[in-house]
């Protein structure tokens, strides 16, 4: 055995001598130990993914836990928990990773002082310009009958219930309870049309298992103005990368070995005009000091159905400029753009003024939606002083493509307050409103709401509410309504009560309305050959659920039931039967029906 080396050195602050003893083969296992540490860097890099990137803090993190485990590989290689006379060698071992992490933390200090917005508050507030100079009645368009009827009446929990229900149409594919919508859908301008679009997930780890070589066979397209939902089959190969795959095939891991310095933003989906899916990553800069400033600067499209994940990576002049490049809705998020409006508004006038005398300090109320104008998704929400709650000084629009922002002086009352005269309506239903739209009837500014019966988690639309912005608290003002044309024709009522004008039919918004609904549409291109297990006699069937859709007509909620792939839809209300409701598709169940034609009329359900 090879004799003790022992090394005498001073602990500090006192005048004793610690011993430090090395364990056997030293060297070789300092050597073992960088090795595992780099093993570590892998692991971590892999799962941790940061942006080599000195202003993403997460690069930081990963420095620090790639050099505190050099510190941990010695100390077991050594078995310094159970041999505590080898915890001076140790501690010596320790002292450069420790002073790595010291400069760590020196670093990320003084980039957090130098971008913060005690010293650096105007910067903080020209990072977005916003136009003062505005109308609300120039640039919003009074409503019509066509306009009104194709507002958007799905806020996202609703659009991603009426998106749940028609996976039936994957049971046709082989695809029989192998995915579920994902939890995040996008608002774009799909033909003209507000629309959601949400990918698919898989339904547990099992079916990843299953599926993950061929990938994800389509998208769900939620039509918000006649609350239906369509599956689009993709044609031309199925989507590999995603958010919501695994390992390599990550979308978030797929970019980072692609593009290792970029800062991205959350991927959204989007679909070009021809329904062709791509991920939208917007690439984020700091841009105030180290840490502080975010925005976009750049983002990566790329195309989901293709085997190698085609890249294109485009500079936010390009984004904005390209007439090619238009379909693209949201490249800025809500979030970002409410963070960055909420800058302007605190520091414009210098950061002592937003903490002592606040003059013409104001920030965003509580939440925002999207309005659909030149053909471009702008988001909006209402601009209120920091020592208001109840109401507005006015509202904001900006677009999520351009960043370009407006805000409009009106005064009225915050959403929140809409939200609550519309629930104190139906107080006795006991349904949530959604965060208002904005609309402009008759120049008039006005919020629109949907009331929804979220009891056992149906988010059903069942009444909508119109409600004046500037005479919010005053009753006669607001209509709530089961149908959405008698609900506008009361609102007008109370316009014209007030001696306010307004060009909207609301006979021709009903009847735009009905020319939308789901039972007006063709379905004889649906393949017309019963499945093997449904059984079909007189006036009943009997067979599993393959298609659910829904539809509001007259206040009433309906439910269209598809059994295996026939074609017929069978129509039965909630009211008539409430079991409806928890109905899912590959449920089995028998309907006794009446009438003829591709839709009908379903008399009893059982399960």
């Amino acid at each position: 055995m090879d004799p003790i080396k022992v090394d005498f050195s001073k602990k500090k602050g006192s005048g004793q001598k610690e011993i430090v003893i090395p364990p056997e083969k030293a060297g070789l296992k300092r050597v073992i130990a960088l090795l595992l540490s780099a093993v570590t860097a892998l692991v971590a890099f892999y799962f941790m993914l940061p942006a080599l990137n000195p202003k993403s803090y997460d690069l930081y993190i990963y420095i620090g836990i790639v050099a505190a485990s050099y510190v941990v590989w010695n100390a077991l290689l050594t078995r310094a928990t159970t041999k505590p006379e080898y915890m001076p060698y140790v501690k010596k071992r320790a002292f450069v990773p420790g002073i790595i992490i010291g400069l760590l933390v020196v670093v990320v200090a003084i980039g957090y002082l130098v971008s913060s917005q005690f010293f650096r508050a105007k910067s903080y507030s020209s990072i977005i310009a916003v136009e003062t100079d505005t109308n609300f009645s120039d640039d919003l368009e009074e409503e019509d009958a066509e306009s009104f009827s194709a507002i958007p009446r799905l806020d996202k929990d609703s659009a991603y219930q009426v998106a749940s229900r028609a996976l039936g149409s994957l049971g046709e594919m082989g695809y029989v309870s192998q995915f579920t919508v994902a939890p995040e859908n996008t608002q774009i301008n799909y033909k003209e049309t507000p629309v959601r679009v949400a990918p698919l997930q898989y339904a547990n780890l099992i079916k990843w298992l299953y599926n993950t070589r061929s990938g994800f066979p389509g998208y769900v397209i939620v039509d918000m103005a006649n609350e239906s939902a369509e599956f689009v089959e993709l044609q031309n190969g199925n989507i590999r990368y995603s958010p919501y795959e695994h390992f390599n095939k990550l979308l978030k891991r797929h970019l980072r070995f692609e593009y290792p310095t970029y800062l991205f933003a959350d991927a959204t989906f989007e679909v070009d005009d021809e329904g062709n899916p791509y991920w939208i990553c917007a690439r984020l800069d700091k841009t105030i000091g180290l840490f502080g400033g975010t925005d976009v600067i750049g983002a990566v499209v790329v195309k989901a159905n293709t085997s190698d994940c085609e890249n294109n990576y485009y500079t936010i002049d390009e984004l904005k400029s390209d007439p090619a490049l238009q379909w693209i809705d949201r490249i800025y998020s809500a979030d970002l753009l409410v963070e960055q409006y909420n800058y302007y508004g605190k520091y414009r006038n210098g950061f002592w003024n937003s903490l002592l005398g606040q003059k013409n300090v104001i920030k965003t109320t509580s939440g925002y939606n999207f309005i659909a104008k030149d053909d471009d998704v702008w988001m909006y929400t209402g601009i209120t002083s920091v020592t208001s709650d109840q109401s507005i000084t006015g509202f904001a629009l900006v677009n999520q493509r351009t960043k370009e922002a407006k805000f409009y002086s009106v005064t009225g009352g915050t959403e929140n307050s809409a939200q609550l005269a519309a629930e104190g309506r139906v107080k006795d239903l006991g349904y949530n409103a959604t965060f208002p739209l904005l609309l402009n009837i008759g120049g008039e500014p006005t919020y629109f709401l949907s009331l929804k019966d979220t009891s056992a988690g149906s988010n059903i639309v069942q009444q909508y509410a119109l409600i004046n912005v500037k005479q919010y608290n005053n009753n006669k003002m607001g209509a709530n309504g089961t149908d959405l044309a008698k609900c506008l024709a009361a609102y007008i009522d109370a316009l014209h009560s007030s001696g306010i004008e307004v060009d909207i039919d609301p006979d021709e918004v009903a009847q735009q309305i009905e020319n939308n609904t789901p039972d007006d549409k063709d379905t004889t291109d649906t393949p017309a050959a019963p499945e093997d297990n449904t059984e079909k006699g007189e006036n009943t069937v009997t067979g599993k659920i393959t298609d659910i859709r829904t539809a509001v007509k007259g206040g009433e909620s309906y439910y269209y039931i598809k059994i295996g792939s026939a074609p017929e839809y069978y129509s039965v209300s909630a009211s008539q039967d409430e079991s409806v409701v928890i109905l899912n598709t590959g449920d089995t169940v028998t309907i006794r029906f009446s009438g003829s034609g591709s839709i009908l009329k379903a008399e009893s359900i059982k399960k």
